[in-house]
């Protein structure tokens, strides 16, 4: 067993769990909140979240809704669902995730079975003390198209392409949205109050619409 323990986030890092004992943690969490689990084929990652972490998460979580509403783009936000696949023995909770461009494969579905359906089109990943497990290779693998990626500075945007994610400068899930300004919106959210921040954000989508 490996554990890593800072002060953003809490992780343990279990190796040689079956399939099986995942489904059943799973099971036993499933209408729990708190941590979030990653499974990728025998390695389980518990992780907890900080305070720091969750306003992160909630932060671009509220800035994707208002981009996309400004934007007159419809979402479906499924926060932390959990997402598996057993013939691949790979599964995970994102920080935040969104249907965008497949939102009507899956609207008013209750459970999201991706043996059938598609993966979310855009996910969240907070990775403020760097994860030792690699998570962009089981998104790639559960064919993801998107990843953002906040490590308490910066935003990255991956978009996945032939199997593989490659950094991108703008959304392709929310196009006109660029890394640069959604890292700015993170850090002027730290020194905004709540609601300038979403009168500036609201303002500066209405100016990105359609570009």
């Amino acid at each position: 067993m490996k554990s890593v323990i800072t002060s953003a986030e809490q992780r343990v890092v279990l190796h040689g769990v079956s399939w099986e004992a995942y489904e059943r943690l799973m099971a036993d969490h499933a209408e729990a909140s708190g941590p979030r689990f990653f499974y990728d084929r025998g390695t389980l990652e518990i992780m907890s979240p900080s305070a720091e972490h969750e306003e992160a998460n909630r932060t671009l979580s509220l800035l994707v809704e208002v981009i996309a509403e400004e934007f007159g783009i419809e979402v479906r936000n499924l926060g932390s669902t959990t997402f598996k696949r057993a013939d691949l023995a790979r599964g995970f909770e994102p920080d935040s995730c969104f249907y965008i461009a497949n939102l009507s494969k899956v609207k008013g579905k209750k459970e999201i079975d991706l043996a059938i359906d598609p993966p979310p089109d855009l996910v969240i990943e907070i990775d403020i003390t760097r994860s030792s497990v690699d998570k962009m290779a089981t998104f790639a693998a559960l064919e993801v198209p998107e990843v953002w990626r906040y490590d308490g500075e910066r935003l990255t945007i991956f978009g996945l392409r032939t199997g593989e994610y490659r950094e991108q400068p703008e959304s392709r899930a929310l196009p006109g949205a660029t890394s640069a300004d959604i890292t700015r919106f993170l850090a002027e959210s730290e020194r905004l109050g709540r609601l300038d921040w979403l009168r500036k954000l609201r303002e500066w989508a209405r100016t990105r619409k359609g570009v």
